[in-house]
């Protein structure tokens, strides 16, 4: 069937502006659309009219809202509502004041009363709750998780080339990406530094980037680090700079940061925790060692020369430029506190070695596959104590990325992904980083971080199944009320049908597909499917919507994806997101969550 052009409504600080007008409007709309229709034309002259279905409650929740109630009543108290959270959805901690604060949000938006009249929740408010994401969502939206751990004990979330608004050779590079990306929750920044003249310049060097200035990139991380988590931010600094620049850097980096700046008196033997570093930032990237090493031992062959009246006062001058410079250097390399570099020997070698120090290596998407083949377990062993980054293959010139799956199976804490693109690698990276209250440190399972006797195989295959998690998909709203009626499908109701996925170990990776339901703007599925786990700790839960197209490529519907760790059990809302993994602002599922 021929479609539309696609034109969907954006959402701009202009529409926040127009406040409760706005959601009158919509409330308006959403009234009229449930007792009113649709027209599509066909030809310019065929009208064809679709009724708009009412949204009703399935079968289940009418059930439900039955069992909580005493017999034959037509609202469930506070009481009632709170042993419903406790039993059926599993909240145990929900207290009296709860329910009733729940109740009083419920019908104050549902009847707009201003004054809380109303103790009681008829179906339609209760139907109403469990399709209010924020009421009832999939996740806890708080941090949870013990903070107290090393760094190394947590995935955290990271940006590679975190400058960059496009593709990887010939984009603008701006502190807006880095601000944005801040203010999704990442913790990681990356800032390539280069040298142009006296200045330092953050782009992607030997391509055609325009730079951005590093004090203006220095600036927009202090301002924007905390806004979205207070938990530490990591700048990894990838180092063209000559040694005067490296000085400069160290000078830029301490006025910018001043207290919030966290270094160690001396190389640690453990990372700190996250609680331990609230609100601090640190630098991470590879100590000027080798040249200091090399001016120190020519500075030392220059003594031992035998030097001429002439030349003494020039070599006076140039040994005490060079201990300004020593100085500069050093003060350069005592800001860095996760130190970075290639390992001397092979990988393999480095993966093995035991230092007293810890460390960060950096490894790319390719030389982690081709060494998980060999020395997967070895990988795991280093990553319980040192920081593991995987980084994108350089020929991904789109600013594509990879599936992060493999850096987290094996314990890479920095799995670091190019944020301005979108993709379902992407969907999964937003996915894991849900998880915490969207902190951006999520704590490694146990299995990746237990003794070496119980050291976690990736490549292993017969594990047992430790649950089964069943997936109930009743319903999905809010099409209707976020794109206009001919956005799917020019001469039609869209029909509708979801995809869900499991993302993990290998074993546990499946892939379920609902019914299509045709010409409906609230699609009733009710089907439910199981996933039996190995290795729940890792399992993502990837939810994709789309619109069946007899002609062409199906249509985009809206995705999420959800740690299944995290997930509620029960009766819960889940939003729905666009392509670039921005909300959307009324598209959700009704869903029910249970593990077996």
């Amino acid at each position: 069937m021929k479609k539309s052009k696609k034109s969907q409504k954006g959402v701009t600080s202009k529409d926040k502006n127009k406040g409760m007008g706005k959601e009158k409007e919509r409330e308006k709309k959403s009234s009229s659309l449930e007792s009113g229709s649709y027209n599509y034309k066909m030809f310019s002259f065929f009208n064809r009219k679709f009724k708009i279905n009412e949204v009703e409650p399935p079968s289940d929740v009418n059930k439900a809202f039955s069992l909580f109630t005493d017999d034959g009543s037509t609202h469930m108290t506070a009481e009632q509502l709170r042993r419903f959270m406790s039993v059926h959805q599993c909240e145990v901690s929900t207290r009296l004041e709860d329910a009733q604060n729940i109740i009083e949000q419920v019908v104050n938006r549902r009847h707009h009363i201003t004054k809380f009249a109303r103790h009681t929740l008829n179906i339609e408010d209760f139907f109403y709750f469990l399709l209010s994401d924020d009421l009832n969502g999939p996740i806890r939206t708080q941090v949870h998780h013990d903070m107290s751990a090393p760094l190394s004990h947590y995935f955290i979330y990271t940006g590679h080339n975190s400058y960059l608004t496009g593709n990887q050779l010939s984009s603008d590079c701006s502190e807006v990406p880095i601000i944005k990306a801040l203010q999704n929750g990442v913790r990681v920044i990356e800032l390539d530094l280069w040298p142009s003249k006296d200045e330092i310049l953050v782009l992607h060097g030997r391509t055609l980037t325009t730079p951005v200035s590093f004090i203006q990139c220095l600036t927009s991380i202090k301002e924007y680090a905390f806004v979205s988590s207070p938990y530490p931010v990591i700048i990894t600094l990838e180092d063209h700079l000559t040694p005067e620049l490296q000085a400069k850097a160290a000078d830029m980096i301490t006025q910018t940061f001043e207290t919030m700046l966290y270094y160690p008196e001396s190389d640690l033997t453990e990372f700190p925790s996250p609680e331990s570093l609230k609100y601090r930032i640190m630098i991470s990237t590879k100590p000027p060692k080798e040249y200091l090493e090399v001016r120190s031992k020519d500075a030392s062959e220059d003594e031992s020369s035998p030097k001429d009246d002439s030349d003494v006062s020039e070599s006076d001058q140039e040994d005490e430029d060079f201990k300004s410079l020593q100085a500069g250097v050093s003060g350069y390399k005592r800001l860095i506190t996760i130190h970075a570099g290639k390992p001397k020997g092979s990988l393999k070698i480095a993966l093995k070695e035991v230092t007293d120090q810890v460390r960060r290596l950096s490894l790319s998407e390719h030389q982690l596959e081709k060494l998980a083949g060999s020395h997967g377990l070895d990988i795991v062993r280093f990553t319980q104590r040192n920081i593991l980054r995987v980084y994108p293959k350089g020929t991904r010139f789109t600013s594509s990325n990879y599936k992060p799956t493999i850096g987290w199976m094996h314990g890479a804490q920095m799995v670091a992904f190019n944020m301005q693109g979108y993709g379902k690698s992407l969907w999964l990276m937003h996915g894991m980083f849900r998880a915490n209250g969207g902190c951006g440190y999520v704590i490694k399972p146990d299995i990746l971080t237990r003794s070496a006797d119980e050291l976690f195989d990736p490549k292993a295959t017969l594990l047992p199944v430790q649950k089964t998690l069943k997936v109930k998909i009743y319903m999905g709203d809010g099409w209707r009320l976020d794109f206009k009626h001919t956005h799917f499908d020019a001469y039609s109701p869209p029909d509708f049908y979801t995809k869900i996925y499991i993302v993990g170990v290998p074993a546990d990776e499946a892939k379920k597909k609902t019914k299509i339901i045709e010409d409906d703007w609230c699609p009733v599925w009710d089907e439910e499917f199981s996933f039996p786990l190995t290795v729940p700790e890792l399992a993502l839960l990837r939810i994709e919507v789309r619109e069946y197209d007899i002609s062409e490529k199906d249509d985009f519907g809206g995705q999420t994806c959800l740690p299944v760790p995290e997930l509620r059990t029960g009766f819960r809302s889940v939003p729905l997101h666009d392509k670039k993994g921005v909300k959307h602002k009324n598209v959700r599922l009704l869903m029910r969550f249970e593990f077996v």
